[in-house]
């Protein structure tokens, strides 16, 4: 039996509809990958700033847990040494590093408004980590080995200088530490500290004060430190308000998520505080 023929009108038909199907199928296609490509674009600007925020609060506290340790050992000297380490233990700057000599420490401006801490104790393989030599280190894990002989064998004189500013190779800001195992060469610790803020307490004031307004000889009656970090993360394509190291609420000027960190650490070993 012969097959019955479509009429050709009836062909136009099917395929007038068989074209309608497949521009619904493609606009309905389209839809669902605007949505797909709009949706994994929240997701990872979601995740980008997750992480982020991870990232800025790890390197605040590990900034404030480097800096606090180092200031819990100011003044140290072992239980057997019965002459006191020369003066000053703790020096500090306002917006500003320390340099100069170790026993008589200056101020040079830094344009990342940082302050800068100075530390010092006497060191040895307990006090600090052993470098591979079995010698005192710095807070850069470099050997210390200019000793003095008031010390005894294998102590030596750690000082170690903190500060934050812009990196000369990346561009990005960074904690600093300068150590005497070679002074006058500064190494990163942390990325993305901004800024680093210290205030100093007298024994019995009644609030903590910069480093610039402290006298010479009040150095030696600082119980406490109030420190705080500035942390900046990576651009993310948003401004955002921070809560900074002064306590001012400040519209950020670029794309760059911050959080400010702070921690209050006692001096233990000075007279001051021992009394």
């Amino acid at each position: 039996m012969k097959p019955r023929e479509i009429h050709p009108r009836w062909r136009i038909r099917a395929r007038g509809h068989t074209l309608v199907e497949l521009v619904i199928a493609v606009g309905l296609g389209l839809v669902v990958t605007v949505g797909a490509v709009s949706l994994y674009r929240s997701q990872r600007a979601a995740f980008g700033r997750a992480d982020d925020t991870t990232q800025i609060r790890e390197a605040g506290l590990t900034a404030l847990t480097l800096i606090g340790q180092q200031i819990q050992m100011t003044g140290f000297v072992p239980a057997d040494l019965p002459q006191p380490q020369q003066k000053p233990t703790l020096f500090g700057c306002s917006a500003a590093r320390p340099t100069g000599t170790d026993d008589n420490p200056t101020c040079e401006a830094l344009t990342s408004r940082s302050d800068g801490i100075a530390i010092r104790y006497v060191g040895d393989n307990v006090s600090t980590w052993p470098s591979s030599t079995g010698q005192p280190t710095d807070c850069l894990g470099q050997a210390v080995s200019v000793g003095n002989a008031a010390y005894g064998a294998g102590r030596v004189l750690i000082v170690n200088r903190f500060f934050a500013k812009l990196s000369a190779s990346t561009g990005e800001s960074e904690l600093y530490c300068d150590g005497n195992g070679k002074s006058g060469s500064a190494q990163p610790l942390v990325e993305g500290v901004e800024r680093l803020r210290a205030r100093y307490w007298l024994a019995g004031a009644q609030t903590a004060l910069d480093a610039s307004a402290l006298a010479p000889d009040q150095w030696a009656n600082v119980v406490a430190v109030d420190l705080c970090v500035l942390v900046r993360g990576a651009p993310q394509g948003r401004r955002s308000r921070y809560v900074d190291c002064d306590g001012a609420n400040v519209a950020g000027t670029d794309l760059r998520a911050r959080q400010a960190f702070w921690r209050r650490v006692a001096i233990r070993n000075n007279e001051v505080s021992a009394s």
